[in-house]
């Protein structure tokens, strides 16, 4: 807030959010003012609309557009913010171009997600659309990249219906979406099925849709050792006659 009001000059009668303050938060701050971001330790960033008039002030990055409309700014925990359609339009320019105020694509992509999630308004193009069909697809394309043994999809346990099954180790694999899997309801779900399939004794690996997308090379390898220490168990069966 105090950097919008120290560009925008403090607020004016009447107006839309924008005219009224005269500047909003943007780019970086606005995904970290919407809960799409951690807070972060850099200048504040801030967007005022035409590209003179502003002398520059330390601890803020400023930020000047022709485009910048009355619709593109809103309140958010009363503060003068760039609503999320135009901040992550601002931010994919800035990435593009290789602007000031750009972020890694990593991040953008992160906080898109997150927008999702939170069911905040977003460009179309990046409305969530992948099904739950999907994401098994690309889990197992995965598996294929590392040449696992396939595991059976979509199996019966009890009341439960698993997502991955591998039947001789005994491991189950659940691919948890952050739109399918959340809230306190969902939480308490995931953890009772956790407790009934081992108490079926099976081991239950659950896996984000996150660390799917981003982290496949630490999946794989935690996925393999599981198995791997899965076949061991199933060998010293055998060897012991049990």
């Amino acid at each position: 807030m105090a950097a919008v009001l120290a560009l925008g000059g403090g607020p004016r009668d009447g107006g839309a959010v924008l005219e009224h303050w005269g500047a909003a938060v943007s780019h970086r701050s606005a995904l970290s003012l919407w809960g799409l971001l951690p807070d972060h330790q850099g200048p504040s960033e801030a967007i005022v609309g035409g590209y003179g008039g502003r002398a520059r002030r330390v601890g803020i990055r400023v930020h000047r557009s022709l485009t910048l409309m009355s619709t593109d700014v809103t309140l958010h925990r009363g503060i003068p913010v760039t609503t999320p359609i135009r901040t992550i339009a601002d931010l994919r320019e800035a990435i593009s171009t290789r602007r000031h105020g750009a972020i890694p694509s990593r991040e953008l992509r992160r906080a898109i997600r997150q927008a999702n999630v939170l069911g905040l308004p977003v460009d179309q193009r990046d409305a969530w659309v992948r099904t739950r069909s999907d994401l098994e697809a690309d889990f197992l394309r995965l598996c294929r990249r590392r040449r696992l043994p396939p595991p059976e999809v979509n199996v019966r346990i009890g009341p439960y219906l698993v997502d991955f099954l591998w039947r001789r180790q005994r491991l189950v694999v659940e691919t948890d979406s952050y739109r399918y899997h959340r809230g306190e309801m969902a939480f308490q779900d995931d953890h009772a099925r956790d407790l009934e399939l081992m108490r079926r004794g099976l081991d239950v690996l659950r896996l984000s849709e996150l660390q799917l997308d981003e982290e496949p090379d630490k999946v794989l390898e935690a996925l393999g050792a599981r198995l791997l220490l899965a076949d061991d168990a199933v060998q010293r069966r055998h060897e012991s006659g049990s």
